[in-house]
């Protein structure tokens, strides 16, 4: 009974969010509040709750003080240099736009925190996105997937977690699967160059030389990327018509978002710019990225230091430290509060035995025939179950399961192990991930579109890194 309700509750939670019949926070809170009810176990729902809570309070502390920090980095310029390095490559082209989402997300994935991922590639790319009229869910669909691959680095949690729960070396699971994951990244890339021609598709775009015509705004574009007028690169150089194209409205900038308003985090007169103060926020944000790696302290801990210090040092008047606070105010309560929600969530599925049951209903659903194939099994199984559980759950509950039966069966946990990664690129589009909230909580997008999305191409991302996996004879 509690398989079954535990499925029918994060199905329900699914349909309703995709449908948009409820938002998120309250789905996560008022469903398994129900659910909870439901099993006869009412009672206990505070404890659920305040366990929940408990356990993820250190998240949502860690991605408060990170939205402050990273959202001062970009106030005061740090990252302008990036954006218009990436702006350059892009050439106002939809196509290297999202292959240049993807690469930007890879690379800043190496500091294995997904949400530090997500507040670097929105904010670098949510302008041109909203300038050219892109969807958005193209941007947050291509980040998450990108960092899923990039997260199964040793430091990014899921393959400490298995060699934890194995008793195995981290780097003998994660140096033979690079194959497997370079395969799976390259797919993301020409995943992004593919979803990028149907953007250009859609919107329709003229060369330079036609958008510097009278009555085309391509000011916007061309300042961003770096290049004015007569910059010398106009016939190759693509901007988007006017008006976009169809099914564009939603996702295009109104009046609003014409000329300067269009780029206002590269707006290089704004206000809270602080060139003199350029090396010094770049060390501090290599010394704070330095230190998460090394552990120094908790994350939470040095994104509570570096946010301090950024503060204190970019903004010394209380009266700005505070207008700062202000204005990131809106993410960081949105990013906590969906984080407090999925606590409830998460809590529930937990207190009630439910992860445990369904954990337990589909290792018993394999049959014997396939003992002696484990490892893809497990390869498989992990699309699903790191989807719908955190990878706690997954790693420390479900693995060692799916090892021993293995295990008699002769099959080396190790391979168990690098197969259990496999599903990392679905797992960080999973409502049970607090950094997706991050992104598309900042690439304004509703979690439901995000999901309809991303889903699909993420679970065929997983399965591409499982096929190399056997093919290189790794899995």
């Amino acid at each position: 009974m509690l398989t079954v309700l535990g499925f029918a509750m994060i199905a329900t939670f699914l349909v309703l969010i995709m449908m948009k019949r409820m938002s998120p926070i309250a789905a996560l809170v008022l469903i398994p509040a129900l659910f909870c009810v439901a099993v006869g176990q009412g009672a206990q729902l505070g404890d659920y709750v305040i366990d929940g809570v408990g356990k993820l309070a250190p998240t949502a502390a860690m991605l408060m003080f990170a939205i402050v920090y990273f959202g001062v980095m970009i106030d005061v310029g740090l990252f302008d240099p990036i954006v218009r390095a990436i702006l350059r490559f892009c050439k106002a082209d939809p196509v290297r736009v999202v292959v240049g989402t993807a690469v930007l997300a890879a690379i800043v994935s190496l500091d294995g925190d997904g949400s530090t991922t997500f507040m670097i590639t929105v904010s670098a790319m949510y302008p041109l996105y909203k300038r050219l009229g892109m969807s958005l869910v193209v941007l947050t669909g291509v980040a998450a997937t990108a960092n899923g691959v990039m997260n199964t680095l040793p430091w990014g949690g899921p393959t400490a977690r298995a060699a934890t729960a194995l008793k195995l070396d981290a780097g003998d699971i994660f140096v033979p699967m690079i194959p497997a994951l370079a395969a799976g990244l390259l797919f993301v890339i020409a995943l992004a160059y593919v979803l990028g021609r149907r953007e250009r598709k859609r919107i329709g775009y003229l060369t330079l030389d036609e958008a510097l015509a009278p009555g085309v705004d391509a000011e916007t574009v061309l300042v961003g990327a770096g290049a004015g007028k007569g910059g010398g690169e106009g016939e190759g150089r693509a901007v988007p018509r006017t008006g976009g194209g169809a099914g564009a409205a939603d996702d295009a900038p109104g009046e609003e978002g014409a000329g300067a308003a269009g780029f206002q985090g590269l707006d290089p007169q704004r206000a809270t710019l602080r060139p003199r103060l350029y090396w010094f926020n770049a060390a501090l944000t290599v010394g704070l990225l330095t230190a998460m790696i090394l552990e120094v302290l908790p994350i939470p801990v040095l994104f509570l230091i570096g946010a301090a210090l950024a503060l204190t040092v970019n903004f010394p008047r209380p009266a700005d430290q505070k207008e700062r606070l202000a204005a990131h105010a809106d993410n960081v309560l949105n990013v906590s509060g969906m984080v407090f929600a999925a606590a409830v969530f998460t809590g529930v599925l937990t207190g009630t035995g439910m992860v445990k049951h369904m954990a337990d209903w589909l290792v018993g659903a394999i049959p014997d025939a396939m003992g002696p194939h484990m490892a893809l099994v497990t390869g498989v199984l992990s699309l699903p179950l790191t989807y719908f559980m955190s990878n706690d759950g997954f790693y420390f509950g479900v693995l060692p399961v799916l090892a021993e039966a293995g295990a008699a069966h002769g099959v080396s946990p190790l391979e168990i192990a690098r197969a259990s990664l496999a599903g990392q690129a679905l797992h960080m589009s999973s409502p049970l991930v607090p950094a997706v909230y991050v992104l598309v909580g900042m690439a304004k997008v509703e979690f439901g579109d995000h999901t309809r999305f991303t889903v699909k191409w993420a679970a065929l991302t997983s399965l591409v890194v499982l096929a190399a996996g056997v093919l290189f004879g790794i899995v």
